[in-house]
């Protein structure tokens, strides 16, 4: 039984985690392309509107993958994990209902307004369809946090006599702290993948030489964008989140910093490997005191330990949580400091013709994706061994029904259809960027052995 619980985790994890390379980026652009329309109508300059229009195609791609391999895990939920949604459906269907009614119509429905309509619109018509497209993925990241921060942190339900969650106050769970400091968060990670790749393609184009002024502008948004939201990412987002997490899952917060014993002015481990049966951390490079600082204010603040719980309540995989919130952690400070040199260099008029800085955001574009990644394995490996916390266990949530080899046997088809589907858009999303922004200068012919 075991391993076929352990399959149908996997099955989901790899499912939702290939969904959500897409869904990020069109989040984190929409804002953006409502930026470039906007400066566009503003000072009348019809670069920005090339801008918007080029990285409207970039969306729409992701848009049609993230739709495509988001509608598989619909189906999960009553095949692979059909007693969780037995259970909770009565809370957690209404708002993936709003999201799939609601969001996903405003969104989809204006992003064909805002591709096929802008010889029809006028431009104020044009930048309200962009700005619904954005209103509309935004929201529909706000629908799919509830319903995932409702079980990271029940509020809002009721029990019936069947031992199902039913609503009590629907306004209730939509504006629970709890996830509107994960949207907030999330939002903006999101919002860096969108500033990275975007001021990844233009550097890429300024060392090829080739559509400088629209580069200047995809590098000048992407930077300027980057270093405010990495901000936010740190402070004031992940730091209330944190000490949100450290009130109301503390076993998870101990496990996330691999603290076995509780301490008096606990410190964080910057390096080191976790060692759950032996409960101590190996070759360890510490803070003294960070944590309790961090998370109370003070230095001396105690911090439970997993000593204070029973260990069937610990996250069921320490070492992977624990190494999920350190990548995570430490590619945010990555983000700050090549955003703030950027923006240094930006600000001293040197970025475009920096070709170390230029070179290290084209190859920085894939790691907001990793961190986003590692954010996520750090929410939900952190609440196990919950799908609801502290009501409905994970081992009690799931199919028996359903055999590991049958399990087994989609998970591998889904493998190999969504490894056609990732060279399909690699492949869509290179052509966009070789043909690159329509109307724009094509500079100088690339010099060999260039970046391309």
């Amino acid at each position: 039984m075991e391993d076929a619980l352990f399959i149908h985790r996997l099955h989901f994890a790899f499912t939702i985690t290939f969904h959500y390379l897409f869904p990020q980026l069109t989040m984190g652009l929409a804002p953006l392309i409502v930026v470039l329309k906007t400066v566009a109508i503003r000072r009348n300059d019809d670069r920005y509107n090339q801008a918007a229009r080029f990285w409207a195609k970039i969306f729409g791609i992701n848009f049609v993958l993230g739709v495509v391999t988001g509608i598989p895990m619909e189906f999960q939920f009553g095949t692979n994990w059909a007693q969780f949604s037995k259970l909770t459906g009565g809370v957690i269907g209404q708002p993936l209902m709003m999201e799939g009614v609601y969001s996903f119509f405003l969104e989809s429905a204006f992003l064909g307004l805002f591709l096929f309509g802008e010889q029809r619109l006028s431009k104020w018509a044009h930048w309200g369809a962009a700005f619904m497209v954005f209103l509309g993925s935004w929201l529909s990241g706000y629908f799919i946090i509830v319903t995932d921060a409702w079980m990271q942190h029940p509020v809002g339900y009721t029990r019936a006599a069947d031992g199902s969650f039913q609503v009590a106050s629907f306004l209730q769970i939509l504006t629970s702290p709890w996830a509107l400091l994960q949207y907030s968060h999330n939002m903006s990670g999101a919002v860096i993948t969108g500033s990275f790749v975007m001021a990844a393609v233009g550097a890429l184009y300024l060392l090829e030489r080739k559509h400088e002024e629209q580069a200047r502008i995809f590098v000048r948004l992407g930077v300027i964008a980057g270093v405010i939201f990495s901000i936010i990412q740190v402070f004031p987002t992940g730091d209330l989140h944190g000490r949100y997490l450290a009130k109301h899952q503390p076993a998870t917060i101990a496990a996330m910093e691999g603290l076995f014993e509780t301490r008096a002015g606990a410190p964080i481990v910057l390096i080191g490997q976790p060692d759950p049966a032996k409960g101590t951390i190996e070759n360890p490079i510490a803070v003294n005191e960070a944590l309790s600082f961090l998370i109370y204010g003070t230095f001396r603040a105690e911090v439970k330990g997993l000593d204070q719980f029973p260990r069937q309540d610990w996250p069921d995989n320490i070492p992977l949580l624990f190494f999920a919130y350190h990548i995570m952690a430490g590619l945010g400070t990555l983000f700050l400091l090549l955003t703030a040199v950027s923006a240094f260099l930006l600000w001293r008029g040197t970025l475009y013709r920096t070709k170390a800085a230029l070179w290290a955001l084209m190859l920085a574009f894939p790691f907001p994706y990793i961190a986003n990644t590692a954010g996520w394995l750090t929410a939900e490996l952190g609440r196990q061994p919950w799908l609801v916390y502290g009501l409905l266990r994970t081992e009690h949530g799931w199919s028996d029904s359903v055999s590991s080899g049958s399990t087994w046997f989609t998970l591998l088809g889904y493998m190999g259809m969504y490894a056609v589907l990732a060279i399909s858009f690699v492949l869509l999303v290179q052509r966009v960027i070789a043909e690159g922004p329509s109307g724009a200068d094509q500079g100088h012919p690339a010099p060999a052995g260039s970046a391309a």
